[in-house]
């Protein structure tokens, strides 16, 4: 019984330009249980670039997603939310040892060497990472920083819908929190969330993110370039998209006579692929510009040194669902890439996915089940 217990349940809700993604989690004895999930499409414009345009309409579909829930109805107000990566700043930071309770005031004032934004005009938050191994003479401590302006929207929407937030945590801390075995990696990892309209570039290093970066181009970009290119319109243009990816149509063994109108418009392979071209190459070369970056200003992360950088790249989000791509961006950047697991936190090892949500479908759901994770815990 729980009766006695001053920790509230709560669900998470991620939302972004286009969707809002809900999970609940339930701790069993050998992990946890999905006990409520929900997508919901959100129309654009309500939501552009993490600024919310249209505040009563993101109320109505907040309301609209808690009464529609699948899976056992909701049993609390109590919500962990996300808050969009476009819009924060986020640095690992050094800091004389000090002790814990002095922590947070002396990250405050050292923060205004480094965030992009007036500190009385912010949300700061800071935590200390802690070393994978060993001790140092210093404090490691994350810190991070997000407008105001672009906070409490997000804050009056969630209280309007008659929901308590219990938290907010930017969008990258979460789908770490999802993607990286106990938090922890003794190597830089690359976590890219292909979503409808942006990619986050995240990097994972030790016990937390050291680097985050967002860049414009993102899954409807492909299906856009697709349209142009074969002269469909972007419905035709994402099923043909969904059901080839970068494999191209030769490559996809038909059953029977199977045909249909978007095989009739493609009179060769390689229109197919001039699609992909310019839209992948961009997509590359803004990876590879981060990458350069972040290993360029790489400060001591504390790990053992292998002089490689990044060692691997993990893909989540709705884009990773693009066939063969992380084939291609092994190749294109020389650096191992796989399809996330995002249960590989929740659920027994080796499970990928739960009947009620599949595998290439939870890939979108990384950043939900990161906060529903937090929703589980102290906060």
């Amino acid at each position: 019984m729980n009766f006695l217990t001053l920790k509230p349940k709560a669900f998470a809700l991620d939302i972004s330009d286009l969707s809002l993604k809900l999970v609940k989690l339930e701790k069993n004895k050998r992990g946890f249980t999905l006990v409520s999930f929900l997508r919901k499409e959100i129309t654009p414009g309500i939501i552009e670039k993490g600024e919310i345009k249209n505040q009563d309409a993101l109320i109505d579909i907040i309301k609209s997603s808690i009464s529609g829930v699948k899976g056992k109805p909701l049993d609390t107000k109590y919500v962990v939310a996300s808050l969009p990566e476009e819009k924060t700043f986020l640095q690992v930071i050094q800091l004389p040892l000090l002790k814990e309770e002095e922590v947070k005031e002396a990250a405050k004032f050292e923060a205004e060497n480094y965030i992009p934004f007036p500190i009385n005009q912010v949300y700061l938050d800071s935590r200390i990472v802690k070393p994978v191994s060993g001790h140092l003479d210093h404090l490691d401590v994350l810190i991070a920083a997000i407008p105001k302006t672009t906070v409490d929207p997000y804050v009056f929407c969630l209280k309007k819908a008659g929901l308590v937030p219990l938290a907010l945590e930017i969008e990258s801390q979460a789908t770490a929190r999802a993607l990286v075995k106990d938090q922890v990696s003794t190597f830089p990892l690359l976590l890219l969330d292909i979503g409808a309209t942006r990619t986050s570039f995240i990097v994972f290093s030790g016990r937390s993110i050291r680097f985050t970066s967002s860049i414009p181009i993102a899954s409807e970009e492909f299906t856009r370039a697709i349209a142009k290119n074969l002269r469909l319109n972007l419905k035709e243009a994402e099923a043909l998209k969904l059901k080839y990816g970068l494999l191209g149509p030769k490559k996809v063994e038909l059953k029977g006579k199977e045909e249909d109108v978007f095989e009739k418009k493609i009179k060769r392979e390689e229109r197919f692929f001039k699609a992909f071209i310019a839209i992948l190459t961009d997509f590359t070369e803004e990876i590879k510009k981060r990458i350069d970056y972040y290993q360029s200003h790489i400060s001591r992360e504390h790990l053992p040194s292998s002089g490689k950088g990044i060692e691997k790249i993990v893909l989540c989000g709705g884009g990773a669902n693009l066939k063969a791509l992380d084939q291609f961006f092994s190749s294109e950047l020389k650096t191992p890439t796989t399809l996330a697991n995002p249960w590989i936190n929740i659920l027994p090892e080796g499970k990928k996915e739960v009947p009620q949500l599949p595998f290439k479908e939870s890939l979108s759901f990384a950043t939900a089940l990161g906060l529903a994770l937090k929703g589980t815990r102290e906060v």
